[in-house]
């Protein structure tokens, strides 16, 4: 790497020529462009104008400032004041190192962050977003120490790193068998998580099983030696990190059921690393059942099969967690819990609860100033029948704590519909009836759920 009286020739950005920097001095010549020799931690202030260096590519100006950086070093410039700015970084031979990136809603980055591979003299140039981009600007310089930028991985010794030219790797040692939950957290990029070795050569990874696109690891670990590869989800984001291993408690009895017969009543804790678990459940009457699979490690998801059928569910619950609720009739299904992503790791709660529902109608005669409690089946429509002898103003009301309701009425020449006319997500169709004969039909909103519901028709 040349020393800081070496020349720098830089490369515009975009890649049209920015012109030519001899040592580090301002240059004599009154048409000569200067370059602003600055101090790492220091704050520069100066002003793009319309004399400032013109780049030929977008029309936009921009000006130039060397710094000497030492290697190892994390740097931040940060950019500030009325100028609409971007900042890059190039090293002195002409290599962009860093550029700030725009955010999510197309704003100018005003901020860079590079560790320096080699001592020596480093350029920063300031430039307007466009040719119209014209103000003063204040140009912010800092070191970033990293509160723990140890090369070894220790449970319940987060650190701090940074991410840079491809994936950190760190060694782990765990010496007692148990539960460990590993996180990678970033405000700067995707972050992804790898973990393997131990004595079951254990391999685990996870995109954004910590949610915001944060990455965890939940693993029932062996006492060895392990690896934990922290890197971007796409192998191309840098930035800032931070890395943790933490000791999980088991559930309360310590018991850990990951297969075999579940009955109705249950409650217990199970064990996923990247693979299913099935249950086998055992229905002697009809009945409604709900099956709950709650996580606080992954997105869990659910599956449910046997006579007649065939469901899944993502997240039927609260939040990411899954819920089936599904009328069963007698006989032997298969419920295989496992996570959304098919890949991920952590403890969870299954239970299965049932209620019976007896024969509930799904369809009928519907009678005026009476409650009618109903199923309905996944994508039916239920159709009840009913006489208006009396003409007048009457309300029809479905109500449901299982589905998204939705009421049809047809007849004597009326046509009405209704999504969430009633509390929540409930419908209701006021009207003025003449005498006749009408049908109520009852669904779901999108004809995909199902669950009980009440069907009421009273005169207003």
């Amino acid at each position: 790497m040349a020393n800081r009286a070496s020349s720098l020739t830089l490369v515009a950005l975009g890649g049209a020529a920015l012109g030519l920097l001899a040592g580090c001095s301002a240059n004599t010549s009154d048409d000569a462009p200067v370059v602003h020799a600055i101090e790492l931690g220091e704050q520069f202030r100066g002003e793009i104008t319309s004399s400032s260096e013109l780049n030929g590519k977008d029309g936009s100006r921009y000006a130039r400032h060397t710094l000497s950086l030492d290697a190892d070093s994390l740097v931040e410039f940060e950019l500030s004041g009325a100028l609409n700015g971007s900042l890059a970084l190039y090293d002195d031979e002409t290599q962009l190192l860093a550029a700030s990136i725009a955010d999510a809603y197309g704003q100018p980055g005003n901020a860079l962050r590079r560790r320096i591979d080699e001592t020596g003299d480093y350029l920063v140039v300031v430039s307007g977003v466009d040719a119209s981009s014209f103000g003063p600007y204040d140009l912010n310089s800092r070191e970033i120490e990293l509160s723990d930028s140890s090369s070894e991985l220790t449970v319940s010794q987060p650190l701090d790193g940074w991410l840079q030219d491809g994936p950190s790797t760190y060694p782990l040692t765990i010496e007692e068998t148990g539960l460990y939950r590993i996180e990678m957290h970033s405000d700067d990029f995707d972050t992804y998580l790898e973990l393997s070795g131990g004595p079951n050569r254990v391999r685990l990874e996870d995109d954004d099983g910590a949610g915001n696109l944060d990455s965890r690891i939940s693993g029932f670990l062996e006492p060895g030696d392990y690896t934990v590869t922290a890197r971007s989800a796409f192998g191309d984001g840098s930035g800032l990190y931070q890395l943790s291993v933490e000791p999980q408690q088991l559930p309360h009895d310590g018991e850990l059921r990951n297969g075999g017969e579940v009955t109705v009543g249950e409650t217990f804790n199970g064990w996923l690393s990247g693979q299913r678990r099935e249950y086998s459940l055992v229905v002697d009457e009809a009945a409604l059942v709900t099956i709950d699979m709650r996580s606080q490690d992954f997105d869990s998801y659910l599956e449910l099969s046997g006579p007649g059928v065939s469901t899944s569910n993502d997240d039927g619950g609260s939040g990411l967690d899954s819920q089936i609720r599904q009328r069963l009739q007698p006989g032997n299904y298969t419920i295989v819990a496992r996570s959304f992503s098919s890949s991920a790791s952590g403890l969870f709660e299954l239970s299965v609860v049932s209620r019976e529902i007896g024969d509930l109608p799904s369809g009928g005669e519907l009678t005026l100033n009476e409650s009618l409690e109903a199923w309905l089946e996944p994508g039916a429509q239920d159709y009840y029948a009913f006489e208006i002898t009396q003409a007048g103003r009457y309300r029809l009301d479905m109500m449901s704590s299982d589905l998204d309701t939705y009421l049809e009425l047809e007849g004597n020449g009326i046509f009405e519909s209704n999504d969430d006319g009633g509390n929540g997500l409930d419908s209701r169709i006021q009207a003025y009836l003449e005498p006749g004969e009408y049908r109520a039909i009852a669904r779901s909103y999108g004809n995909t759920s199902s669950g009980t519901y009440t069907l009421r028709l009273i005169a207003e």
